[in-house]
This record gives structure tokens, sequence and C-alpha cells, in this order.
């Protein structure tokens, strides 16, 4: 006999299931919320392969169903030969194949070039160097940890790394492409929505990977065009009193033999530039949010807050130095 006092309970638990399965189907970092043109087509690969899978499934156990439930008896070898080798050869050969033809005819569209500009991302130990090249122009416009994109056009990327092995990947903007030391690979993306959306590396690269995250924005071409331009400028000079003392201790510290800092003298290379840091929604790629009071932890302990972080610490620094420069530094917009 059945118990139908449980059936209300096995609905609530098979809708729950599929709610939790379906949890992660949006969001800033769902490749099944895609944003762009080269997402989209991804995501309609996954569906059809889930329809498939569904299909298969379905097909699978309704003949188990059949043949053990509705039509009880031994089969004669004609059949079972049609099952192993219909079900067990041609149908695998051949739905197989269609999803390897079709995924081949798409991977050209995400390497085809770009619609003028291009963006180098190098892979850093855990961070990411980025650099604009504008059409036309020989030199880049530097910056870190972040992407912007022009909405409806297409963004040619030349991605490497300095170190390890890294992947890049944006799952609301496209699939994934790693990143090589001494290699250079490419991968190009047609952000459709704008909006802010983030991304990862996605290749398990050493003990801080999980706090390599890249924060990227689509933007109207306007106001890309806008914001690169802004970009390209020099640093802001320091308006406070404090953005200056803490200018005065990025120079005494010697902070700029690694960073960065267009418009002064500081032009190292070894960690990221620094011009205009402050505009940044994370820092640390995506470790903290962009604040003075995460600019003065980040600064005491780097490698607490991010294990294996190249960036010295500066513990011998006061309170008040420590707030000087994190002011000089969110000033940097």
């Amino acid at each position: 006999m059945t118990d139908r006092g449980n059936l209300p309970r096995g609905r609530a638990a098979f809708w729950l299931v599929v709610s939790l399965a379906l949890a992660a189907c949006d969001g800033d970092q769902s490749a099944l919320d895609p944003a762009g043109e080269d997402a989209s087509v991804l995501a309609l690969l996954f569906w059809v392969m889930v329809a498939g899978a569904v299909v298969l499934f379905l097909m699978m156990n309704g003949l188990f169903f059949y043949f053990t439930r509705v039509k009880v008896r031994s089969q004669s070898r004609a059949v079972a030969r049609w099952l192993i080798v219909g079900g067990g050869i041609v149908l695998p050969v051949t739905v197989l194949g269609a999803l390897l033809t079709w995924g081949l005819t798409i991977l050209p569209d995400h390497r085809q070039a770009g619609d003028g500009l291009r963006i180098r991302v190098t892979g850093e130990q855990w961070w990411w160097r980025v650099e604009y090249w504008p059409e036309g122009s020989d030199t880049p416009i530097v910056s870190a940890n972040e992407l912007r994109f022009p909405a409806g056009r297409r963004t040619e990327l030349i991605l490497s790394s300095a170190h390890v092995i890294h992947s890049f990947w944006i799952p609301a903007l496209g699939g994934k492409m790693d990143m090589f030391p001494g290699r250079e690979t490419r991968l190009s993306l047609r952000p459709t929505e704008p909006g802010r959306y983030r991304g990862q590396c996605a290749e398990f690269c050493g003990t801080s990977h999980a706090w390599m995250a890249l924060e990227a924005e689509v933007m109207p071409p306007e106001a890309f065009a806008a914001w690169l331009g802004t970009e390209a400028r020099s640093a802001n000079l320091p308006a406070t009193a404090a953005a200056q003392a803490g200018m005065a201790l990025f120079s005494r510290e010697g902070c700029g033999a690694c960073h960065a800092i267009r418009g002064t003298p500081h032009v190292g290379r070894v960690g990221p530039d620094l011009t205009h840091v402050g505009s940044r929604a994370t820092l640390a790629a995506g470790r903290l949010p962009m604040s003075i009071e995460a600019l003065q932890a980040w600064i005491v302990q780097p490698d607490r807050l991010k294990p294996g972080a190249l960036m010295p610490a500066y513990p011998h620094l006061t309170r008040a130095e420590t707030l000087q420069l994190a002011t000089y530094l969110r000033g940097l917009e």
C-alpha cells in the first residue's frame, strides 16, 4: 500500500534538489547566464548536451523497464545484436560525432581577430598584468587585475604567463584559455551586455590560486573610450596633506622599485601598475574590496592575506604612516 502522506514530502524534496541544481545558473560568474556572444554559444552547447543526456537516460531506463517489467521473456539473438550494435555503437558514435563536429565549427569564432583593440594579459604570482593596445598605438596603457571591454565589439586577448601555467576564464563572457610561460595563446570575446562580471584563474597555480580573481566590466563604447582616455593619463597629484605625506612615504620605502606610477619617477615592473589603483573595485586581484582600511591591512601583512605573494610586508610602519600611504594610493583614481 502506498503511503500517500509521503507524497507531498517527496515532491518537496524533488523541488528542493531542482532548486539547488539551478541555484548557480545566474550571477556575475555563471557560464549559464551569458553576457556575450561567445558565452551564449557555449551555454547553448551545454544545454544541448544536457538535453541529449536526459534523452539518453530516459531511453536506456525505458528499455530496461520494458524488458524487465513489460515484456519479461527471453529475447532473440537478433534483438540482442540490435541493442548492442545500435545502442552501444551506432547511437554513441552518431551523437558524439555530431557534438564534436559542432564544437569544432564554433572554435574558430573564439580565435578570430578583434575589431582593433587588443588586450595583453599576463598571469603573475598571483595577479593579472593588463596592457591595452588601442588600434594604431605602439604604447600600451598598463593596468592590473581588472579588464574593461566595449560592448558589442570583439576584443582580442593575448595571453601569457610569467611563471607557471594559469587559465584565463570569465564565465559570463566566454570560454577559458590556458596561459603558458614563454608562449602566447589568443582568445577573442564579444561581450554584449554592459555590467560587471567576475573571472577566475581556472588552473591550479600555487598557494593563492583561489585568491586570483579578475574583475571585468563591459561598457558602452562611448563610455569605454572615455575611460580608456582617463586611464592613459598620468596619476593624480595628492590633494591633501595626508596624501602628500603618503607620497613621500612611497618614495622613502622604495615602493617604486616594484610599482610604476605614471607621471612620477616610479617605474617598477615587478608588481602591479598603481597609476589608477584607487579606481579599481578590488585590491590584490579580488582578495579585498578597495578601501583605505584594506590598503592598510595589505601594506602591513600581504603574506597573511595572500600566502606566497611576492610583496614584502611593512610591519615597521606606524598606523599613522600606513594611513597616510593608504590615503595616497586610494586617491590614485
